[in-house]
């Protein structure tokens, strides 16, 4: 099936396959989308304690996704929701259980090991918590609900450098509770997204199905800057745009420039974009900056959109566009996953 990565909310999803998805940490919906886009049927979704930016970020999830079924709280919260079977009785019938827990502590960007182990925000305005133990978290809701399968996904440093004892745990608590775990590591410059986006995907089969190894493997054209080019129009900091001025064809960041000249190891994550290029990985954060080659601006909004594969009349509400898609699986990332499933386990 042929995802497009220019898309509308507003011309509908196909024909459900009937298949059940419930979705966790869903953020902006990234997930929900490619789901849908694959024929499932997201009957709900789970996000973390209303606090500033997750409220914020659950409003706008509602406002494009309308779910049936919507439980904002902590997912120990959840949990605890579901021992008591104060949750809606499908849940415990699903044929997926998506997740994505909270990945910065195993980011190979940022304190990693420093942070392991202690309580810190995701990003700022959200709720403080241990981040690296949502992954058993979301283990135990697992465990609890029992789905025919599993779909979690995390940053490409969970299986770099030490990180990788937290793989290891987390493959044995899967099959501790009746789980056949893979492990794929994707990039979503494959799957038909405009972007380079590296992902661990694991994806559990409950043992008794007997389901066949799962194959992925895609091997999609890249798409080029140049193919979703908009004209730029908002200007960079001055001091990035003088720098700009002086960039040469290697320069890949506004760092490679202050390096060379000044010897300053700063605005690494200053992006210079070439049209032949595939842009890297959109990152939520605030800092990080995606600048027009040519034009010597940030690429433009509808560009960002499509570098994300998010509908281009999504309603961002009041939430920078750029934050919600650094956040969320790229949708048709997630379509090219959940339509072989749909192919190779479950029609």
């Amino acid at each position: 099936m042929k995802f497009s990565y220019k898309w509308f909310l507003k011309n509908g999803y196909p024909k459900k396959n009937g298949f059940k998805v419930f979705s966790t940490f869903t953020c902006g919906g990234g997930s929900t989308m490619g789901y849908r886009l694959a024929g499932f049927d997201v009957i709900g979704a789970n996000d973390i304690d209303a606090n500033d930016i997750d409220e914020r970020v659950a409003k706008v999830y509602k406002k494009n996704h309308n779910p049936e079924l919507y439980y904002l709280c902590d997912i120990r919260e959840l949990n605890k929701k579901i021992k008591k079977a104060k949750v809606d009785k499908r849940l415990f019938n699903l044929d997926i259980l998506d997740g994505s827990p909270p990945c910065s502590t195993f980011s190979m960007a940022g304190n990693r090991e420093n942070s392991w182990n202690k309580e810190k925000q995701f990003a700022e305005g959200q709720k403080k918590q241990r981040l690296d133990d949502l992954f058993f978290d979301f283990i135990e809701t697992v465990k609890l609900l029992k789905p025919k399968i599993v779909i979690a996904e995390n940053v490409k440093g969970i299986i770099q450098g030490n990180a990788k004892g937290y793989v290891i745990e987390i493959k044995r608590e899967f099959e501790k509770i009746g789980y056949r775990v893979q492990i794929f590591l994707l990039n979503s410059a494959t799957m038909g997204v405009p972007q380079k986006r590296e992902r661990i995907f694991f994806i559990c089969s409950r043992n008794d199905l007997k389901l066949c190894k799962l194959i992925l493997e895609f091997k999609e054209k890249s798409i080029p800057y140049k193919e979703i080019r908009e004209l730029p129009t908002e200007k960079i900091t001055p001091l990035d745009y003088k720098l700009w001025g002086k960039r040469r064809k290697k320069d890949k960041s506004i760092c490679d420039i202050n390096l060379r000249l000044y010897n300053k190891n700063s605005r690494f994550n200053s992006y210079i974009i070439r049209e032949n290029d595939v842009i890297p990985t959109i990152a939520s954060s605030h800092g990080c900056c995606y600048i027009d080659e040519k034009a010597g601006k940030k690429i433009n909004k509808n560009t960002l959109i499509q570098c994300g594969t998010f509908p281009l009349d999504y309603d961002f509400l009041n939430v920078k566009p750029q934050y919600l898609i650094g956040m969320s699986v790229p949708p048709i990332m997630m379509s090219q996953i959940a339509n072989q499933i749909y192919l190779q386990w479950l029609k």
